[in-house]
């Protein structure tokens, strides 16, 4: 059974409840940024860049049985586990359900605390991209 986006959410807030301190959470970031798939090289193009992220990140999507797939990667790898997270909340649901996703486990986890600013405002451009990408899909 595919979870909610929610469901998804309170996932991830579970197992970053697992560890103490925020070195133990970068270092599972990181873990999650290297088991992110990636994408082809074809598809980092000009047009898949994110604006307003610090390191570059690519990401695409594609319409697939009514549902949006997103596909990402990045330089940085604390990035990589960033977009891992969001990809894994977002992607395999419909543009609509994607659009009024409300993602509050960035919050929750205390990611906006913890980033430094830079970061915070690539999060925020990522999150924005993929709505985008779910209001053109609709």
């Amino acid at each position: 059974m595919i979870m909610t986006i929610n469901e998804t959410q309170d996932e991830i807030i579970e197992e970053f409840e697992l560890f103490d301190d925020w070195a133990d959470k970068y270092e599972y970031i990181i873990d999650l940024g290297k088991k992110l798939e990636g994408m082809p090289e074809e598809q980092k193009t000009e047009d898949n860049i994110i604006k307003g992220c610090q390191s570059r990140v690519w990401l695409n999507a594609r319409k697939e049985n009514e549902k949006l797939v997103f596909e990402a990667d990045s330089e940085a790898i604390i990035v990589k586990g960033l977009v891992h997270m969001l990809i894994r909340v977002l992607s395999g649901h419909t543009p609509q359900e994607i659009y009024d996703a409300d993602l509050y486990f960035i919050d929750k986890i205390g990611m906006s605390q913890h980033l430094a600013q830079t970061r915070s405002n690539g999060l925020a451009s990522m999150v924005k991209q993929m709505k985008i990408y779910a209001l053109a899909y609709q």
